[in-house]
């Protein structure tokens, strides 16, 4: 529907500013009139009319069938991020490093070894499911001890990397990265990397591998021979994998473990209470049930306590025990995927509609993408996800709400300047992993990501995230099929920039995020066609080539 009206207001409308006229069915309405002396545009609107009418039934049925009018809107004022967080973040940090004694536990299978063995080439692997926490930990020791090293490095892989990127990645991260390193093969780059960690003591950590054959090819890029102490810490949730990375006797391998009871509930009270023994007597032992079934897990831990202090007011106890029902069995060791989902299900469908629309749009980024926070509320303004009643408050000011409200439901994990202001945010990937799934059951985000054929069998694509290509033959993707013709909403990211059809092909799109890639090396795309995408309302250029 919005489509057919989008495309008509471009063949109707005339000079006027289009700022005096900001309503699309009333400027259709008054437009339309000078086009039934022809025949085919008349022809072509009856039809679209008759459309819109079928739909507009069937949308006003869903409404009262749903009682959607009973629906109370949120306020419009200003919401702040909960102070607390940026303490529990590092609460967190502590929980999981330093005041459970696992960084000096991380630390000494690095170091341990007589003095022969410590001179070569160690291997450890931390190994454990999604959201104990292994990345904080990890972190944590790598910045304790880079220091000792002249050559390091931190580099993240995801689900659906190649090793060409994450190579790539590493020799950027060691300050050598030239611009032809680009079109080198694997085996070429994997030639650059040996020669830059030659004769060098060096601190790499690769975090969050999944793919036993990815780590095969990234594994030739370290020499055993190397005599000069260096150390490599891989993560993964994977045990197999964990031990692959670990085929050496001078390897370990370092299993997560959760949470103790009494950091777990540290943590969950200094969330809810802002302090550690801060649980009235009335919701001790609801706390102690829910967290048994939060089984240690930070992320579970901080999510459900960030769900029972929603807009930093207490729920009211019978709400702990409908939520403590609602759990289920818990995070117990054979089904923990499937009930950490339904933990952060919890969150997810706890918010307002406006919300959850704000939070299924992050799917659009990758995993491990620092998502800077005005260019997201920038895109969720030029989709109309933020809709402002009072005039005395931006449209920006409203999006920076919904940001702020997302932190405070531990939803987006916010990002700090040095100033400790708010600039961006990131996505557990545990929660991101819950929203694409969301997101591609309601066909709001189509991902191309290297592990789909190609898109030309979907229909009514209306948002497009190119992300990491892993296959070269998805470069020969069809540039134009009837699927794409209704996107609205386009964010490429720099290794996928060759699958972006030519511009023209977007009748009705309005938002393009090209920010970082490098357009010149691909013909097909002429950024003069900018100009003939008139629902253009946010373009993202920042660092293109």
């Amino acid at each position: 529907m919005e489509d057919v009206v989008d495309k008509f207001l471009v063949r109707v409308d005339d000079s006027s500013d289009p700022a005096a006229n900001s309503n699309k069915i009333k400027r259709l309405t008054k437009k339309m009139a000078g086009l039934f002396t022809k025949g085919k545009t008349h022809h072509e609107i009856a039809n679209a009319i008759k459309d819109i009418n079928k739909q507009v039934q069937e949308v006003a049925s869903r409404r009262v069938r749903y009682n959607v009018d009973n629906i109370v809107t949120m306020p419009a004022g200003m919401t702040p991020i909960d102070p607390r967080l940026r303490a529990l973040y590092t609460e967190v940090t502590e929980l999981v490093g330093i005041a459970g004694k696992r960084d000096q536990e991380l630390m000494k299978l690095l170091s341990e070894g007589d003095d022969e063995s410590k001179k070569k080439l160690k291997i450890v692997s931390v190994v454990g499911f999604g959201g104990l926490g292994k990345t904080t930990l990890v972190k944590t020791v790598y910045d304790k001890i880079k220091g000792e090293f002249g050559c390091r490095a931190f580099v993240s892989v995801g689900r659906n990397a190649s090793a060409k990127k994450i190579l790539m990645d590493i020799l950027l991260a060691l300050d050598m990265y030239e611009s032809h390193f680009a079109i080198l093969g694997e085996t070429q780059l994997i030639d650059k990397l040996r020669e830059r960690l030659e004769n060098k003591r060096y601190l790499i950590v690769i975090d969050d591998i999944w793919d036993e054959k990815l780590w095969t090819i990234i594994n030739w890029a370290f020499s055993k021979s190397n005599n000069f102490g260096s150390r490599l810490i891989t993560t993964t949730r994977i045990f197999s994998v964990s031990k692959l990375c670990c085929s050496s006797t001078n390897d370990s391998v370092y299993q997560m473990e959760p949470l103790s009871d009494d950091d777990s509930k540290r943590l969950f009270c200094k969330r809810i209470f802002s302090q550690e023994s801060g649980c009235p007597r009335e919701l001790e032992e609801v706390s102690t049930r829910i967290l048994k079934k939060c089984g240690g897990v930070p992320l579970a831990i901080i999510t459900i306590a960030s769900l029972l202090a929603n807009d930093q007011h207490l729920k009211r106890e019978d709400e702990w025990h409908v939520l403590l029902e609602s759990i289920g069995r818990g995070l117990a060791e054979d089904h923990v995927v499937e009930e950490m989902r339904r933990i952060l299900s919890f969150s997810y469908y706890d918010l307002p509609s406006h919300l959850r629309t704000c939070l299924l749009y992050l799917s659009m980024f990758p995993e491990d993408h620092e998502i800077m926070k005005d260019q997201l509320i920038w895109m969720w303004i030029a989709e109309s996800f933020v809709q402002c009643e009072k005039s005395k408050t931006s449209l920006f000011e409203i999006g920076e709400t919904y940001f702020n409200e997302l932190v405070n439901r531990s939803l987006i994990q916010p990002v700090y300047n040095f100033r400790g202001f708010v600039y961006a945010c990131r996505v557990h990937d545990s929660v991101l992993d819950l929203i694409c799934s969301l997101s591609s059951e309601d066909n709001f985000v189509t991902i191309l990501n290297g592990t789909d054929e190609s898109i030309s069998s979907r229909r009514n694509v209306r948002r497009l995230s190119l992300q990491n290509t892993i296959k070269e033959e998805h470069r020969t993707m069809p540039l134009i099929s009837g699927s794409i013709l209704q996107v609205r909403s386009i964010a490429t990211f720099k290794s996928a920039i060759g699958l972006l059809p030519p511009l023209s092909s977007f009748a009705v799109l309005c938002v393009l995020d090209l920010t970082g890639c490098n357009v010149g090396d691909h013909n097909h795309l002429n950024l003069q066609e900018l100009g003939t995408l008139f629902h253009l309302r946010y373009l993202g250029l920042a660092d293109i080539e």
